[in-house]
């Protein structure tokens, strides 16, 4: 029998108790000024993580003058699009914005739950599956804030909450371990890129060193198995990383005339997107051909190598200059007149093609779906959700 088990038959032999959400925690009815806010501590919904995966800093400064407060022991939950499973157990104090719940256990309850397990109970997937389910919104579903609260959950003793936080606090550590090793590899093709911008080398705004050209509409109907290769800008998002050569999508072929085209070593850049980071996502294209792309996009034309353009824009110090040039609206979207005045480092072509050489070789340790840190990560999540699940199932008392 395992500590947990004996425990369980120690204090609760007959079952656990299971509550509604509500009925030991609460919504945060505190607020604080923006002006006591940073980068650290102002959490929006864009820089919550997807998959139960923490937070970074934010890359934008709060909109309003007042938000709500969150103190550490909070549950800061993302409230659009609850699939996406961002959730965050705070470790220190802050504010969130609108579309950030900051779910915190009442005076009352917190001598018989812990933010840590509470926290676990509600990064499950079948927490987001009944997320899910009481939705409100098509394009952009919103948790309900009242069906959250009516969510039950299990409340075994103290000590079995402790010793279940304990052995699922290993695998994340195994997991943390693998997400430090995906930073260091980002801060060096950070320190790789932005040392190009530095003497002898020299820096260029986009719209000096080429010409943004925007695509032309086609939409899922004109979709069929052979034509005309697209790329639509969701793609940029779930299927495409810093460079493509082949396509997963065709059009019509009458529709040749009535399109527009990226052409090889053009890098195609979003200008949509439901986070402020998905907007000006870029993918270079190093097909053999032209591709036709979406209205929801643009070609950058230019002589530069389209790889290392593709890199520059995915660094941090770029990543938060665009998000300057978004406007917040109900779909935020590319302001390209701003956006085609940030500098970018402009090296000889041969020191390009040295730093995209040995990015190349970060990438694939990083983001290779077979081979790198993608697959270690996604081994030790599906063992710790299996874990997990069997943690925090229980039989309910009746």
């Amino acid at each position: 029998m395992s500590r947990i088990e004996a425990l369980i038959a120690e204090h609760c032999p007959d079952g656990v108790q299971f509550r509604g959400l509500g009925e030991c925690a609460a919504y945060s009815d505190t607020r604080v000024d923006a002006s006591e806010l940073d980068e650290t501590n102002f959490v929006g919904v864009d820089n919550l993580l997807q998959n139960a995966a923490g937070k970074n800093d934010a890359n934008y400064p709060p909109n309003t003058a007042r938000l709500t407060a969150y103190e550490a022991g909070d549950i800061l939950l993302g409230n659009i699009r609850p699939y996406l499973k961002k959730i965050w157990l705070a470790n220190d104090s802050g504010g969130c914005s609108g579309d950030v719940l900051a779910i915190r256990i009442t005076e009352a309850h917190r001598a018989e739950l812990i933010p840590e397990f509470l926290y676990r109970l509600l990064a499950s997937d079948v927490f987001f599956a009944y997320n899910m389910q009481h939705a409100k919104g098509a394009k952009m579903p919103r948790g309900s804030k009242e069906a959250i609260l009516k969510y039950r959950i299990p409340v075994p003793p103290i000590e079995v909450q402790r010793e279940i936080v304990k052995v699922l606090d290993t695998f994340t550590q195994l997991e943390a371990e693998l997400e430090a090793r995906r930073r260091q590899y980002k801060y060096y093709r950070d320190a790789l890129v932005l040392a190009c911008g530095e003497p002898p080398f020299k820096t260029a705004p986009l719209n000096e060193i080429g010409k943004f050209i925007r695509g032309k509409r086609f939409t899922k109907a004109d979709y069929e198995d052979d034509g005309i290769p697209v790329i639509h800008y969701g793609e940029i998002y779930t299927h495409y990383g810093t460079a493509a050569n082949s396509v997963i999508s065709h059009v019509r072929s009458e529709m040749a005339d009535s399109l527009r085209y990226a052409k090889p070593g053009d890098v195609v850049v979003t200008d949509v997107g439901e986070t402020v980071e998905d907007v000006g996502k870029a993918v270079a294209w190093v097909g053999s051909e032209d591709v036709a792309i979406h209205d929801h996009c643009y070609a950058f034309r230019h002589s530069m190598n389209p790889k290392f353009v593709s890199y520059c824009m995915q660094t941090t110090s770029f990543i938060a200059e665009k998000a300057k040039y978004v406007a917040r609206t109900k779909v935020n979207t590319l302001l390209i007149d701003g956006f085609s005045k940030i500098r970018i480092p402009v090296p000889p072509l041969e020191e390009q093609e040295r730093i995209v050489a040995i990015l190349d070789r970060f990438d694939t340790l990083v983001n290779d779906i077979t081979d790198g840190l993608p697959a270690e990560i996604t081994a030790r999540r599906q063992q710790y959700a299996h874990y997990r699940d069997r943690l925090l199932t229980f039989r309910e008392a009746a």
